[in-house]
């Protein structure tokens, strides 16, 4: 019983430290993030932005499987964009449904003679399709191979030195590609940047931009929408700071071509490819002593759908969390080593510790929390106490980090802010420990197939 009592009192007090450590971070993001915004918002009010009257060029890649549903909304954002250099290519990756046949028939595609140089190895490529439009369209049908397969197949058939990475689910902000490559124009080391996700549930476009916004009314939706609003204010913001970002999603993500096909390309044999390229970049540049920066940019927005099932959430959240556990195992080499600096320590201390192992370390937590109260271990005022204000904690941050939306749409009405709160209050109880028991889980689980698509059903954005 002595051993229980010191080894529960070890527990207790390391998972206090762990809340409060994380709760600190959060604030400091918070922070940094509303100072960046403040910065952002006087440069634009006293006109101290560079202004340039010439454009990178850019291809945009859009990899595509079984998305007839949303492909071309996707593809008419993105032929509406406010930049003035850019091409699109679209890859579909051997979809089973009329995903190819809707885009040849809705754009007037014809098949053309190319010859594309394989500076990086993917399946077979049966045919390219180009169309007449205002932006040069190229279609690439391959063999199926995987998304990763499929972005890279779009790499070698790109002619910019830069490619945008988008999901065909997506739709991009009109301004979003030129606020990505604002960063680049200022900083010629940068090989990398990334926008904020948003969700598009609740949205409504025409002819690629948002004509009307509510937020969801399914509450799977609606909690979505609170947390990537959240997450891509917290550890990205701070990580910013000293080039410690080991995220550019794959839905929205800028990359100087050439590293990246020096690096390799992205690998195929993982399901985090976007995560696991990124950390690559990282160790490729210090390596060979390369200067460089990879950086978050939160004014640029691209807008993705959620699963409103909750067998497409449990999947979709599975799948993460052993991408993001594959991504980490294969860099092993880069944890704690002060050959990466903040990177190897601060970044990588973060994602072991808060991401991948937080849902263990919750789980235990919480088991020894009551096993402290039947021993009488414990205060049950102050642990009462202590978790309503932690709550409160999460519940102010989720909306102080809400409001950063408003910043950028002011689409709002005085229903959506109380709804905001109500759900805010509540994702605590139920939400939080369903995605921490997916996650957990995910360590356990195996599939068939686990390097495919990882679909989830879709719905048509109007």
């Amino acid at each position: 019983m002595s051993f229980l009592k010191n080894l529960t009192l070890f527990v207790n007090d390391f998972f206090l430290y762990y809340i409060i450590l994380y709760g600190g971070f959060l604030f400091c993001s918070a922070i940094i993030g509303a100072m960046r915004f403040y910065i952002t918002e006087r440069k634009k009010k006293y006109k101290n932005e560079i202004e340039r009257d010439f454009y990178l060029p850019i291809s945009i890649v859009v990899p595509a499987y079984n998305e007839e549903v949303t492909i071309i909304s996707t593809i008419d954002s993105l032929l509406n964009l406010d930049y003035k250099l850019y091409e699109i290519v679209v890859v579909d990756d051997g979809s089973t449904d009329q995903t190819l046949k809707t885009l040849i028939k809705h754009y007037d595609l014809k098949k053309i003679p190319k010859v594309v140089r394989r500076k990086i190895h993917t399946k077979k490529v049966k045919e390219y399709y180009e169309g007449n439009l205002k932006v040069k369209l190229t279609v690439v049908a391959k063999e199926n191979g995987g998304k990763a397969d499929a972005l890279n197949a779009g790499i070698n058939t790109a002619n910019s030195p830069y490619f945008l990475t988008i999901d065909a689910d997506s739709v991009l902000q009109e301004n979003s590609l030129t606020e990505l490559v604002k960063p680049i124009m200022e900083d010629s080391t940068i090989i990398a940047t990334g926008g904020v996700i948003k969700l598009s549930n609740g949205l409504t476009f025409k002819d690629g931009k948002i004509v009307d916004y509510h937020l969801p009314k399914k509450y799977l939706e609606m909690i979505q929408t609170l947390e990537y609003d959240r997450t891509f204010l917290a550890s990205r913001t701070i990580f910013d700071v000293f080039n410690g970002n080991m995220i550019v999603s794959g839905a929205f993500g800028l990359f100087k071509k050439q590293i990246v096909i020096e690096a390799g390309g992205y690998k195929t044999n993982t399901i985090g490819e976007d995560m696991e390229l990124v950390i690559r970049l990282h160790d490729y540049a210090i390596s060979n002593k390369i200067p460089y920066r990879i950086s978050y940019v939160p004014e640029a927005i691209c807008y993705t759908q959620a699963p409103s099932k909750l067998k497409d959430f449990k999947r979709q959240r599975k799948r993460w969390h052993r991408g993001l556990f594959q991504s980490l195992l294969s860099h092993k080499n880069m944890f704690l080593n002060p050959k990466y600096g903040l990177l190897g320590t601060v970044s990588f201390l973060y994602y072991w510790i808060y991401e991948l192992f937080a849902p263990l370390t919750e789980t235990i937590g919480l088991i020894f929390i009551f096993i402290s109260y039947f021993l009488e271990l414990i205060n049950f005022k102050f642990m009462m106490i202590y978790f309503a204000i932690y709550i409160l904690f999460c519940t102010i941050f989720t909306i102080t980090t809400f409001f950063n939306r408003v910043y950028t749409t002011n689409r709002f009405s005085t229903k959506d802010f109380i709804r905001v709160i109500f759900y805010s209050i509540i994702e605590n109880f139920g939400f939080r420990q369903l995605v921490n028991w997916y996650r957990l889980t995910s360590f356990f689980t195996t599939r068939k197939n686990k390097l495919n698509w990882g679909k989830i059903s879709r719905t048509k954005m109007e």
